[in-house]
């Protein structure tokens, strides 16, 4: 339902109506010779055998905006990327597929190691930052769009709206985050609306007035996988490796440009793909794993600020977070009550559960390390630490694709 919210920190593009794809796309033919644009698309062998990933492919044969087209693909055999290939020969753009596990890419992983750059370990967030640096080389490509492969209501407009606020030389755009509403016969996306938003607005009724927290919340989607940005962003922008990937990105983005060239868009009514277990009892896996992530990836860049998650800070979190989480749950029932939904009050509830003591986990971990993990460098770094790297990488990429 087309509505005209608009946030106080970013711009948010509405659907009014039924879309002119038509004119979209000859729109964005026009502006991509100008400013070339390449779809990086992360993704484990089975995304690319699965029933999401050939419905893409059918999509991308009509995307004549789109210069060239770079799958990362995560640990798989070379008889599996060498299928991967296959696969995707049928596009009419440049395509290249990033080999992970390939002997050359492992000897660039190397090379980094030995100069002091951790790239992180096996996971989208490692994928994508590959895949930039490789388009980064290649130099061919003013602007970098991403999705993930697993998506089974993907069409064509979902990429053309991604994509156009960046592409369009009028609107001045460097970073648009996708959003759309996740529902079949319930409500899905209970991290961002469970866990992301509680947590956020918890923060901010503790620390008071703060424009981080008001930027993530300003966003409809946080945890969408689905952005474009302009390719010097992905020179300057470092990248979390785990499952905090997508707070992350907001945060560099937040840090590294003003929020009003940033915009998020909504790209489809309705948006179905495969869904996380909850794995209450498993702290390293499934939602839990994530909310636990992004916690963490929340608390370092506000360590970075000057907020200290001291213990009893940590508790009142804790509480606050719990309330206003529970509070939301009564909400999305109501919603989807009126509109004829399957609500599950306990699963709801075990969530909630399972998120408060992720924001435990992760406090501790602030507490005991504030920096966390290391975030992938950014390329301008690593350019700058190994003269030639993406020559390298670029020469490693291509001749796996001979």
């Amino acid at each position: 339902m087309a509505d005209f919210y608009q946030s106080s920190l970013i711009t948010t593009l509405h659907r009014l109506g039924k879309p002119n794809i038509e004119r979209l796309e000859s729109e964005l033919e026009l502006y991509s010779m100008v400013t070339p644009v390449a779809l990086v698309l992360p993704a484990l062998y089975s995304d690319v055998r699965g029933e999401a990933m050939a419905g893409i492919v059918e999509e991308l044969k009509k995307a004549r905006f789109i210069r060239e087209i770079v799958l990362a693909l995560g640990p798989a055999t070379d008889d599996e990327f060498e299928r991967v290939k296959e696969f995707l020969s049928v596009l009419p753009q440049e395509v290249h597929v990033i080999h992970n596990n390939g002997k050359r890419i492992k000897e660039i992983y190397r090379m980094l190691e030995e100069a002091g750059i951790g790239a992180g370990q096996d996971g989208k967030g490692r994928s994508a930052w590959l895949a930039y640096g490789f388009v980064i080389a290649r130099g061919k490509c003013d602007v970098i769009a991403l999705h993930d492969c697993d998506i089974l209501t993907y069409n064509l407009d979902m990429l053309a709206r991604l994509c156009y606020p960046v592409v369009n030389p009028s609107l001045d755009y460097v970073f648009c985050k996708g959003y759309y509403a996740r529902v079949t016969n319930k409500l899905h996306g209970r991290v961002t609306r469970l866990f992301v938003t509680p947590l956020v607005r918890a923060l901010s009724k503790i620390i008071g007035s703060n424009t981080f927290l008001e930027f993530i919340d300003s966003f409809r989607y946080p945890l969408a996988g689905e952005f474009c940005m302009i390719t010097e962003l992905a020179r300057v922008n470092r990248i979390p490796w785990d499952w905090g990937l997508e707070v992350g990105v907001l945060a560099e983005v937040y840090r590294n440009y003003s929020p009003k060239r940033v915009c998020q868009v909504d790209i489809a009514e309705n948006y179905e793909h495969k869904h996380q277990p909850l794995s209450a009892d498993d702290p390293a896996t499934g939602l839990t794993k994530m909310s636990i992530d992004i916690a963490k990836s929340l608390f370092r860049t506000l360590a970075s600020e000057g907020i200290v998650f001291s213990d009893g800070f940590s508790k009142t979190l804790v509480a606050t977070y719990q309330k206003l989480a529970e509070d939301t749950l009564i909400r999305y029932e109501g919603d989807a009550a009126i509109n004829g939904l399957e609500f599950d009050r306990h699963e709801e509830a075990m969530a909630v559960e399972a998120f408060t003591n992720g924001i435990t986990v992760a406090a501790d971990t602030i507490r005991e390390n504030p920096l966390g993990a290391p975030l992938i460098p950014n390329w301008n770094r690593v350019i700058s630490a190994i003269p030639g790297i993406l020559e390298r990488l670029r020469n490693a990429v291509e001749e796996d694709n001979r």
